[in-house]
This record gives C-alpha cells, structure tokens and sequence, in this order.
C-alpha cells in the first residue's frame, strides 16, 4: 500500500477524531471528505471502506475511555474510597440514558442504514440539528441547576436519553442532542457533555463490534495498515479534540457550533449538490 493511501487513512482518521464528539456530525464530515473527495471506496471496495470507518470509530471509542478512564473505573464499582458514597453518578444512571436510543436503534437498524444515509438526509440533519442547539442555548439559559455530572438524576438521564433519539437520524450528532437535552434540563455544557460522553462509549462501542463481526472478512493482509493507521489517527485526534472540547464547551456554548453546522449543510449543497 503506498504511501499516498496511508496518507489519506490518516486524513480521514483526523476527520473522524476531530468531530466525532464534537456537536457538528462526523457522518456530515465524512461524507465530504471522503466520499466527495478521497473516495476509499474506489481503492477498498464499498463493505471495506464501510468496515474502514468502523475501526476509526473504535479508535474515537478508545481516547474517551482514557480521558474518562478514572470515570468508568468508579461506574464500575472499582474504587474503594467512593464505593456505595451517596451523590455520584452511577452505572445505572449510565443504563438508563442508553436504554430509549439502544432500543428504536435495534428495531429500526435496516430502515435507517437503507433509507437515511444520504447527503440529502445528512443535510437535512446538519440544520435541524443546529436549530436545536441554538434552541437549547436560549431556552436553557436560565435554567442552570446541574453543575457536575455527578448531580444528574434518573429522570434527567432518561429524558436525556430519549432526546439521544433524535441522533438516529444522520448529520443529527449525538452529541448536538444530548449535549443540548441536558442543558434544556438545566446542566451545564460541561455536565451535559461529561453525560453524553460517558454514554456514548456502551452504545457506539456495542454497535462498532457488532458490525465488525459481521465484515471481519473484509480484514483483508492488503486493507490492514488502512484500518491500523486510521485507527491510530482517529484515536490521536479524538483525544486532542475532546480535551480542547471540554475546556471550551461552558465558554462558547452551543450557538457557534449550530451556526458552522449550517453553514456546513449550505457548503455542500451548493457546491456538491
């Protein structure tokens, strides 16, 4: 495999890493850069290059398992010193939030992966999805009374991962509508993000390796330093994101990123449409 191709493993592996958790859609991203330009399904074959974006996912997967990586170790119950302590965010509150999503995912898995990933759908998605953020902004402004993850209760993990729903709709971002759910429920950006992060790594993690089990022949000796080198990308860039992220989310809130994302839709509308 040259070195052009590896190069574009690494370039599609930055797209991944740097809005996979960000509230701007990767699925918007990826579709321009790499179905509008790069095109690895020309070089990969179709269930390949979908197999290739899979793996990079993992690889977003794996940088919040370590930034969050004290987090998870206490949801498991693997900390002495806050062990049964009242006050904390629980597994359960985990659970909760993932059930709604999980559910209409299983149930409605071929419609979606049939009818919904298009650019049109996509789009469609881009600006729905960044009215809702900008909503989220203005109406939840006065309702601030959740300022650390670990205030969040069960009906608010719940409403909030009802609202995730909404995110089975592609371009939507998962974390566009989670993140903004949580502060129409009155938590911070941070809280609402911290929450949408830890929830995201059961449920996409879930999803990855059931589609992986399905296209492992596709883990071909020639497409494997593809897969490893965007894994690796995508794994490097998601840590830098979400770091950058979660310093910047209580500052500028969602308003900036609702209005890129609309001007992203309109980007690739009029120039690729």
């Amino acid at each position: 495999m040259d070195f052009i191709t590896l190069l574009k493993a690494v370039i599609l592996g930055l797209v991944e890493g740097l809005t996979e958790f960000a509230p701007v859609s990767s699925t918007g991203h990826m579709i321009i850069v790499d179905e509008m330009w790069l095109q690895s399904h020309q070089f990969l074959g179709k269930y390949a290059a979908n197999t290739f974006k899979i793996v990079i996912q993992l690889g977003s997967i794996l940088a919040v398992v370590v930034m969050f990586r004290n987090r998870f170790i206490d949801l498991l119950g693997l900390k002495k010193e806050t062990r049964g302590q009242e006050g904390r965010l629980r597994l359960t509150h985990v659970l909760v939030g993932l059930l709604p999503a999980g559910i209409l995912g299983v149930l409605f898995e071929d419609f979606i992966d049939e009818h919904l990933f298009s650019t049109e759908t996509v789009l469609i998605g881009l600006v729905i999805g960044g009215f809702w953020m900008i909503a989220a902004d203005l109406l939840g402004r006065n309702k601030r009374t959740v300022e650390t993850v670990d205030q969040i209760t069960y009906k608010q993990a719940l409403t909030v991962g009802i609202i995730q729903c909404l995110s089975l709709w592609p371009g939507f971002s998962r974390s566009g509508a989670t993140i903004s759910g949580g502060v129409m429920l009155g938590m911070s950006h941070r809280a609402a993000a911290d929450f949408t992060f830890i929830m995201a790594v059961p449920i996409m993690a879930g999803a990855s390796f059931i589609s992986l089990l399905k296209n492992w022949q596709y883990f071909t000796m020639d497409a494997l330093p593809f897969f490893v080198i965007g894994f690796i990308s995508a794994f490097i860039f998601a840590l830098i994101s979400i770091k950058f992220f979660l310093k910047l989310i209580n500052r500028v809130k969602l308003i900036p990123f609702a209005i890129y994302r609309i001007v992203l839709a309109a980007v690739i509308y009029f120039i690729f449409l």
